[in-house]
């Protein structure tokens, strides 16, 4: 049974992610994806990447996840917020995602946001 205080990963791009953004805060649940370009064994961090954004991820809660460099994956967790502003997600799910349509899942996450505040706006009037 999920704790109370668990919340569910906001579905985020890697270019969101700067310091003025509404999802750049300290301990947010979010749910990001991008090609693995580094895993270091001793820290258990990856660095996944999607254009020319990168973050760092920590994987020492994970289990049995195989890490390949250059396979697509997808972490849920929460945002740890260093003081130089470097963010690392702290991740509690990860899964490979090889064969997702990167570039349609953006655009399928940018028209779920135009539709949600569609609706939240409907139920306003």
């Amino acid at each position: 049974m999920a704790s109370a205080g668990l919340k569910p990963g906001v579905p985020v791009i890697l270019r969101e992610l700067e310091p003025s953004s509404e999802m750049f805060k300290q301990g947010a649940s979010l749910r990001v994806t991008g090609t693995l370009q580094s895993y270091d064994v001793d820290s258990a961090t990856a660095v996944i990447q999607d254009g020319s954004v990168s973050l760092k991820i920590d994987t020492q809660n994970l289990r049995d996840v195989s890490f390949r460099t250059n396979s697509a994956y997808q972490f849920i967790g929460e945002l740890l917020i260093r003081a130089d502003n470097e963010a690392i997600l702290q991740a509690r799910i990860g899964r490979n995602v090889d064969g997702l349509d990167l570039n349609l899942y953006q655009q399928s996450l940018l028209i779920r946001r135009q539709y949600e505040d569609k609706l939240r706006s409907s139920r306003r009037t």
